[in-house]
């Protein structure tokens, strides 16, 4: 062998020990997610003068006069962390979304060191020995990389370059069930069903005072999944602005969101669409106690069907009160698939800010290819059942109960799931409609029978879809209605959160719910860009 093709092994050799990127950039929305406030981050005086400079500076800015003061941006990977950056004076990181420099634990995160990492010394000392050191995952894959070419070691396996929907899912109840900080945004929730806004929310990291909701299963419900948050069980009509206040303890223009999702069965086109239906009047309590609250900000939601056909006069009735209330007003219609949600659920969302705030009001962009039915239920087309046998509950007595286990893809974990009688179709005239359907086709029997694509997302779930004999959202593989344990993967309720009562009943919480991960797209935009904008 000459020399240079010595030579060029070597620096063949060498090439390799640097290894090729792992994954794409973690953001620090990822490294915040369950980070615990450790009482390290500087809060800085309202009356100073790098104070009133940086709550004007948005997320991935510096300060005009002070290009060492930054703004971190949740959604991009930090800037570099130096040594002395913890100063309140001198170098810092700010947080993205509060007025203050970020503590250790968030800066730990931000150097990939563990939670559990201990230093030595002060919170200056700590800050100077992280901005000194490289960070623990760079060296390890630099390490692993030269161990797999020179050692014989293994592979560095990639880290995923995105989270499938079951993931996000689970990491979106992490979020929920964290602790919430100080100053963090407030809501109050009317006409809140059984919380599918409300847990959007809490994923978007906000704190809320009051919820508002006349149903008694939903109340239930609520109380069951969010048990420190106050609920008015009763008419909202009953409601005065002064016992709203009372009650989740604030003053008049206090309260960050008000939220409501007024009955919307009037104006869907799935309902009557009749002029006259009372129900199209519940947008007024809304609006009285909007008009006495006075928050920064308003959502409300209701179904595409109010700006079609007749429907486009009441839409402009709300429009103008709203507007009337010294709001800024913007209203868009969105599809909940496009944030994260499997079902295809469009929706008219009214978005206001208080005029004083001197924010434009905007929506969020969704910017996903939406997930899938096999997304949410990745076992959808084969289902083995334990010894009890699915066959056993076909008795259809509502009050039977059985259990199929579901084997996860590639051998994993095993879990048992109730089967639900009331779902079943095969005995009814429209399990002969269902049979005669292809995939991803609908058929009218006195409405809109689906027989969704696997490899789509569901279509919108409504409260009436519920009955076996009836029409509406059907499984795509069996003769038969979605369970409610699987209704909910669809809407977007991870899998700890608790429906209680009946089949129906179950299935009309979720019919006439917000999908969370469609909410807390929303709240975190009206966070980011409006509240703290």
């Amino acid at each position: 062998m000459t020399h240079q093709g010595s030579v060029d092994i070597k620096k063949n050799l060498l090439d390799q020990c640097f290894p090729k990127p792992q994954s794409i950039p973690i953001t620090v929305r990822d490294a915040f997610i369950g980070v615990s406030d450790d009482g390290t981050g500087g809060r800085v005086g309202e009356h100073t003068k790098i104070y009133q400079a940086m709550r004007n500076v948005r997320q991935g800015e510096s300060q005009p006069d002070h290009f060492s003061h930054q703004r971190l941006h949740l959604d991009r990977p930090s800037p570099t962390i130096r040594k002395g950056m913890n100063g309140i004076c001198h170098y810092h990181l700010w947080h993205p979304t509060e007025h203050r420099v970020i503590t250790l634990a968030e800066c730990k995160r931000l150097a990939s060191f563990g939670d559990d990492f201990q230093f030595r010394g002060g919170v200056n000392t700590a800050w100077e020995r992280i901005g000194n050191a490289v960070p623990p995952l760079f060296m390890r894959s630099i390490a692993w990389q030269i161990r797999a070419t020179l050692f014989g070691g293994p592979s560095l396996v990639p880290y995923p370059k995105t989270m499938n929907y079951l993931e996000i899912l689970d990491q979106a109840w992490t979020q929920h069930l964290a602790p919430r900080g100080a100053n963090v945004p407030t809501v109050i929730s009317t006409f809140a069903g059984c919380g599918g806004s409300s847990l959007g929310y809490s994923m978007a990291g906000y704190c809320e005072l009051l919820a508002v909701e006349w149903d008694q299963n939903a109340v239930d419900t609520f109380r069951l999944n969010f048990p420190d948050v106050p609920v008015w069980h009763g008419d909202i009509a009953k409601l005065s602005v002064d016992e709203c206040l009372a009650r989740a303890g604030v003053q008049p223009g206090e309260l960050d969101v008000l939220d409501g999702s007024p009955p919307c069965q009037g104006f869907s086109t799935a309902g009557k669409r009749e002029m006259a239906d009372p129900r199209n009047q519940l947008f007024r309590e809304y609006v009285r106690l909007l008009r006495g609250l006075q928050p920064r900000v308003f959502v409300m939601e209701n179904v595409s069907g109010m700006v079609k056909g007749k429907m486009k006069l009441i839409f402009a009735d709300i429009l103008r009160e709203l507007k009337a209330s010294g709001y800024l007003v913007s209203a868009r219609l969105m599809n909940a698939m496009y944030f994260n949600v499997p079902q295809s659920r469009q929706r008219m969302i009214f978005i206001g800010v208080r005029e004083d705030v001197g924010v434009v009001p905007s929506h969020p962009r969704g910017h996903i290819k939406p997930p899938t039915i096999r997304d949410a239920l990745p076992w959808i087309v084969k289902i083995e059942h334990d010894s009890m046998g699915l066959e056993g509950i076909r008795t259809f007595d509502p009050a039977a109960e059985s259990f199929c286990t579901i084997r996860q893809p590639g051998g994993g974990s095993q879990t048992r799931y109730i089967v639900e009688a009331e779902a079943d179709m095969s005995r009814y005239k429209v399990g002969d409609k269902w049979d005669a359907l292809k995939p991803g086709e609908s058929v009218w029997y006195g409405g809109r029978l689906w027989k969704p694509s696997i490899d789509a997302p569901c279509p919108s779930i409504t409260k009436t879809g519920m009955d076996a004999h009836a029409a509406g959202v059907c499984h795509p593989t069996e003769k038969r209605k979605f369970y409610s344990w699987e209704l909910q993967r669809l809407a977007s309720f991870p899998d700890p959160f608790e429906l209680i009562g009946t089949y129906n009943e179950k299935w009309a919480r979720i019919g006439n719910s917000v999908p969370p991960l469609f909410m807390r797209a929303i709240a975190r935009h009206i966070r980011e860009h409006i509240l703290d904008g």
